[in-house]
């Protein structure tokens, strides 16, 4: 549930809300999602490995207006579960809002990410998008499709959102 909220300027800012959990991943109640960041409180994320028909894996760079890991590259789509929403759910909000698909995401595995931010759940997931591809400029200032090898390669000099690349890696190696 994101909530309005009237700034000192007299502009419309959004607090989000997100279900605080524990290290089972079991509800204990609904908080800021600022609030869970700024305690270090587990809450829940989703993220998605995008795949087209030949393999390749969609690599975006983050805005420089987002609030986190402006002008950085992923890759994958993430945000935040919202309460009463599952992770599946999460993730192909995400591919709407963030990219303009809907595609069916496969839920792979989930783990707790220390986080460079704060730790939470991050549920990983899978999508081979078959549509083009439009993203939202207020989230995302490029995307591309890279094989493996060409982001490999490209990683090495581009700065990594640093969770993102520590999932991408375990979605490599399927969570191990």
């Amino acid at each position: 549930m994101v909530r309005p909220l009237v700034a000192e300027a007299g502009e419309q800012v959004e607090l989000e809300q997100v279900e605080q959990v524990d290290t089972d991943d079991r509800v204990l109640r609904i908080v800021r999602r600022d609030d869970a960041v700024r305690e270090g409180w587990l809450h829940r994320v989703a993220g998605v490995v995008c795949r087209d028909a030949q393999g390749r894996v969609l690599v975006n760079r983050r805005s420089a207006d987002v609030p986190w890991f402006a002008g950085k590259y992923a890759p994958l789509i993430a945000g935040a579960v919202r309460p009463g929403e599952s992770y599946a759910h999460a993730a192909s909000r995400e591919l709407r809002e963030e990219l303009g698909v809907r595609a069916s995401v496969r839920h792979l595995f989930k783990f707790i990410c220390s986080g460079a931010v704060g730790p939470y759940w991050f549920g990983i997931h899978e999508a081979v998008l078959t549509d083009a591809v439009v993203p939202d400029s207020r989230e995302i200032a490029w995307s591309g499709w890279l094989t493996l090898a060409e982001f490999r390669s490209a990683a090495t000099h581009w700065p990594l959102v640093p969770d993102a690349g520590d999932a991408f890696e375990r979605y490599l190696t399927r969570g191990e």
